[in-house]
């Protein structure tokens, strides 16, 4: 396993960021800055040719005026909160509101992380003070990230607070097997039988829907854009898939991902109890200069607890206890042709 380091840039507060590369022996390489956590590149050796199966930016510039995530960690609270704000041992705590009325996904993306070198990766440890974001709590948390010679990339999430708080952390990560162009013609099977319906603003209903009959349903291998433009209301509200699918538990792969046009294939397997897919409808609205993705340039399977949950009692608890250890973890295993 080889691991270097090298200057990416500075942030517009005079920061100086570091990409790490991690690189197998099969010259699977990922790289991955301290800013965010953020994975920025995944290559994979097919055919004597270096495929990018990530999407990304190549200066801080464009990673700190983005808007899409790409590649970054994602906390406090992966995806959306409804009027940002959650209630808590009988007091009510008023998040940041950057999405209309609502919260998305925090700031854990834009932070700075100390970095320690491993022999086959990189932890990233973080800090978010009592107050951020409006959580409450001093959370310390660190995010491990570990490259196999089998070409397994493992994410590893932990986390502690001195006060009870919600914790939901996930990666952002926008994969495209074909290395170009869009993500239709990708096979994908998840293992999921129920999904969680959302209203207008993306916000899940509370209900915990079968995907049975419905072109929500991946149980069965399909291509990706099969049924995306089907008259159905959930995909017409989210234009195209954004939606939260409830897993079966335990550490059984959970979705496969398959390229017909390079043949690589993705297993992922996951602790968390749910996954957002996400196919990259709004891609080509990023803030960033320069670069601009077609809609649909990728496919997020954000593994994570339940949307909302702190508004939604019909759903688990995502509330972490004080000096109670939060631990997940995620894993992407590439099959090169």
């Amino acid at each position: 396993m080889l691991i270097s380091s090298a200057p990416f840039g500075v942030t517009r507060a005079g920061e100086a960021v570091t990409r790490y590369t991690i690189q197998n022996r099969n010259g699977l390489t990922v790289s991955v800055l301290n800013y965010g956590c953020t994975i920025q590149q995944i290559l994979l050796p097919v055919r004597r040719k270096m495929v990018n199966v990530a999407l990304g930016y190549d200066t801080m510039e464009e990673y700190e005026a983005g808007s899409c995530y790409f590649g970054a960690l994602i906390g406090r609270f992966a995806n959306r909160i409804s009027g940002a704000q959650v209630r808590l041992n009988g007091r009510t705590y008023r998040l940041t509101q950057n999405e209309g009325q609502n919260y998305l996904h925090g700031s854990f993306h834009r932070k700075l992380h100390t970095a320690d070198l491993m022999a086959d990766g990189v932890v990233f440890r973080g800090f978010s003070p009592d107050g951020e974001d409006g959580f409450p709590g001093n959370l310390t948390y660190s995010v491990s990230l570990r490259l196999s010679e089998y070409n397994q990339l493992e994410l590893t999430y932990d986390a502690v607070s001195d006060a009870d708080t919600l914790v939901n952390l996930t990666n952002h990560t926008y994969f495209n097997l074909n290395g170009e162009g869009n993500i239709l013609n990708h096979r994908l099977k998840l293992r999921a039988e129920q999904f969680t319906p959302v209203d207008a603003q993306t916000l899940p209903t509370g209900e915990i829907r079968s995907v049975s009959r419905s072109p929500m349903d991946f149980r069965r291998t399909k291509p990706v854009g099969r049924d995306i433009e089907t008259p159905d209301e959930q995909l017409r509200l989210a234009g195209g898939y954004d939606h939260n699918y409830v897993l079966r538990g335990g550490r059984l792969p959970f979705a496969e991902l398959e390229s017909p046009q390079t043949y690589i294939k993705m297993v992922c397997t996951t602790t968390s109890p749910c996954v957002q897919l996400y196919t990259g409808n709004y891609v080509n609205r990023d803030t960033a200069p320069g670069l601009k993705y077609p809609p649909r340039a990728g496919l997020c399977l954000e593994t994570q607890g339940y949307p909302d949950s702190p508004n939604r009692p019909e759903f688990p608890s995502s509330v972490l206890k004080a000096g109670q250890p939060y631990h997940q973890q995620t894993t992407y295993q590439f099959y090169l042709p």
